[in-house]
């Protein structure tokens, strides 16, 4: 049942986010014109296909290691440090803005680029204003140590 719930939220939530809004940005109901290939294209596979990648890597985890979905209604229910989030606290964002980015190159497309950045200011406040606090509340020291060692959206380097 739980892997249902992790797949149903994976496709609404992010699938609305990275998939309609940027098909109803980009062609606002033109059919996609993807035969001309340019680098820019190109260049836009590689953080589509990486923030693909995280986004599911998080969603296993979230499912496996914490025993939730990424739906605020039903979130994990153990702290999950593992894979991504040893990185970045929040590398589904990230995940989800790194497609973004790459469909705004895919079809070169400055509106989408404009939506990735809205999208991120807005998934910041969210994150700062409810979603750390909540952890907090929910997991007390624990998240408050991971807190201070682990930055929130880009990693730390390490000497």
């Amino acid at each position: 049942m739980l892997a249902l719930r992790s797949i149903l939220f994976a496709l609404l939530v992010p699938g609305t986010v990275t998939v309609i809004i940027p098909w109803l940005i980009a062609y606002q109901g033109r059919a996609a014109n993807l035969a001309h290939w340019t680098p820019w294209r190109y260049v836009g596979l590689l953080p589509l296909t990486v923030g693909v990648a995280i986004l599911f890597w998080c969603v296993w985890d979230f499912a496996v290691v914490g025993h939730g979905t990424l739906a605020p209604i039903d979130p994990p229910t153990q702290l999950v440090v593992r894979g991504p989030y040893r990185y970045v606290r929040n590398p589904m964002y990230v995940g989800v803005v790194l497609i973004l980015l790459g469909e705004a190159a895919l079809f070169e497309s400055v509106a989408l680029l404009i939506y990735g950045a809205i999208f991120f200011l807005a998934v910041h406040c969210f994150v700062v204003l409810y979603e750390e606090p909540t952890l907090y509340r929910q997991f007390g020291e624990s998240y408050d140590g991971y807190r201070r060692r682990v930055r929130r959206w880009w990693p730390r380097v390490r000497g």
